[in-house]
């Protein structure tokens, strides 16, 4: 029986030799989820459009919400309530996703030379073009309200680097075992609803009693989100230390689930 690699080293270098596959993937899972559309791929420009319009009026309108001291206009609590979402969405659209991986391609678990461990990649490839565009709308939107950004913008991908581990450690994770039990994608649904209202997103942490604070940031969410706010709006800087920790963290998340997901593929055919 065909063994996998496991080690830190077989996951960087699945991504580098099958880069090239990875690529072609996602250009067509983003052009396939909107072929047959009158705009095609234009919705994924006027879908943040839409929803940034509508947590506006849903927040600053209708519950009349306001950040901090409540100085800032609808406008302002748009671009810091919206910024928290770019990063959500882009860990949710990929988890949710995670647990039908497999699933859905089993055209590839048939194929002995496909690399099934790249699908996760090409779901979070797909997941990143869309946060790409959705960031795109909010830096308009910001340099219309707000001016030029801060200098801290670039440091950004400083911010993404953990949340990319994660969510690949986990995507890795839930689609192994979502093969063997297909109850993990309702249960990950019904999770990533409570996760998103235990994030501060909607809400600033420091609304949050201080005695609770540090079961906030038992979610790796917490602070990926505070520190964007920090670095696209605030303009406060990088947390250096726990950004680093965050990372180390997350390459061992990243690690266990794509050792997971190599020590479990050889069943896939048998349930599948």
């Amino acid at each position: 029986m065909q063994k996998f690699p496991t080690s830190p080293r077989a996951m960087a270098e699945s991504l580098w030799r099958n880069r090239g596959l990875i690529r072609v993937l996602v250009v067509r899972e983003v052009a396939g989820r909107y072929r047959g559309s009158v705009l095609g791929i234009l919705w994924s420009f006027f879908n943040p459009v839409f929803m940034l319009a509508v947590y506006t009026f849903v927040f600053s309108v209708v519950f009349k919400a306001r950040w901090g001291t409540g100085g800032e206009s609808r406008a302002e609590f748009a671009l810091i309530l919206f910024a928290g979402l770019l990063v959500f969405n882009l860990f949710a659209e990929c988890v949710i996703r995670a647990p039908s991986l497999i699933i859905a391609n089993t055209n590839y678990v048939k194929k002995v030379v496909f690399p099934l461990e790249i699908l996760p990649w090409v779901a979070f490839g797909a997941a990143l073009f869309h946060f790409l565009v959705s960031l795109s709308v909010w830096l308009l939107f910001s340099f219309w309200v707000l001016g030029v950004p801060h200098a801290t913008l670039v440091l950004f991908p400083l911010v993404l680097a953990p949340l990319a581990l994660l969510v690949m450690g986990l995507s890795w994770f839930l689609a192994a075992l979502g093969v063997f039990l297909r109850d993990v994608a309702q249960m990950v649904g019904v999770m990533i609803t409570v996760l998103m209202f235990l994030t501060p997103i909607f809400y600033p942490i420091s609304a949050i009693p201080e005695r609770y604070h540090f079961f906030l940031y038992l979610n790796p969410l917490t602070f990926i989100v505070e520190q964007t706010r920090d670095l696209l709006i605030f303009g406060t800087g990088l947390a250096w230390g726990p950004v680093s920790l965050l990372l180390v963290f997350a390459f061992f998340v990243a690690w266990l689930g794509f050792a997971w997901f190599q020590k479990t593929r050889k069943g896939f055919a048998d349930v599948l």
